[in-house]
């Protein structure tokens, strides 16, 4: 058993357990002043049933990590600006599915093909809305499923619009092969990217599935920020090689019209 440094296997259980349990405390913590808008120590530690001093040591770190702050002189805490920050993801990724639903609704009825809005979550690119086209046979459902940066063209364009440190850091992790099409070395990825930046669409030819073809646009947010792609995606058949640069044209416009309804001013 690997043991902590000083201690033995038991008392990293012990202190696996405890932290669990402070965890739990903190969060338990923040719902309370969420239901009561403000609350006292005293108030807090009755309803957790926990000594005040507890409390108040949680409370200093929610503090610390502005999560929590003191309401007036009168000693009672209320939430801190921190909570909107850690519900920004969340909330942003609502506005890009809203306002991209109709948008992505149009745009798969345009082409026939079924649309996907992603966004960036840490090493993938999860789509969080997709919209059939109606055509003969249409792709799996990836809504809310975590897909290979380098193997989709959302992901490309998700990497496409790293900052440098974050996009090496990326690229120095192995990259998976799914099929033979797939591109596992970071030179041609690079390559690849850069002309994503240059072009301002990403493709992919059967690189996540054999016989599956997409192509992708950014959809930019306040301050020029990629927030999301806007792809394409269809059976190779239906949607050649060769014809992904004229699809990649309505891509572009879309996720364009995308980006000033979330506020983009280009």
């Amino acid at each position: 058993m690997i043991q902590t440094r000083g201690g033995t296997g038991d008392d990293g259980v012990a202190g696996a357990q405890q932290g669990t349990q402070s965890v739990d405390r903190a969060v338990t913590v923040l719902e309370i002043i969420a239901g009561l808008g403000e609350a006292s120590v005293s108030e807090i530690a009755t309803a957790v049933d926990v000594h005040r001093s507890t409390i108040s040591r949680l409370l200093a770190v929610l503090e610390t990590r502005g999560l929590g702050e003191v309401a007036g002189s009168r000693g009672r805490y209320r939430l801190g600006l921190g909570i909107l920050r850690l519900a920004g993801g969340v909330r942003r990724d609502l506005d890009v599915s809203e306002q991209g639903a109709a948008l992505s609704a149009e745009l798969a009825v345009r082409l026939g093909e079924t649309v996907n809005i992603a966004v960036l979550r840490g090493d993938s690119a999860v789509n969080i809305h997709q919209a059939e086209g109606g055509g003969a046979i249409t792709v799996n459902s990836w809504v809310g499923r975590p897909t290979p940066l380098h193997a989709t063209s959302s992901g490309k364009v998700l990497l496409a619009a790293l900052p440098p440190a974050d996009l090496d850091d990326l690229l120095g992790r192995r990259l998976d092969a799914f099929t033979a099409a797939t591109i596992t070395d970071p030179g041609d990825l690079r390559a690849e990217l850069a002309a994503t930046r240059e072009n301002g669409f990403a493709v992919t030819v059967g690189e996540l599935e054999e016989g599956l073809n997409a192509v992708a646009a950014p959809v930019y947010g306040p301050g020029g920020i990629v927030i999301a792609a806007l792809s394409v995606s269809a059976p190779g058949y239906r949607m050649a090689a060769a014809q992904l640069s004229a699809t990649a044209r309505e891509v572009i416009a879309a996720a364009a019209d995308m980006g000033l309804r979330m506020g983009y001013l280009p």
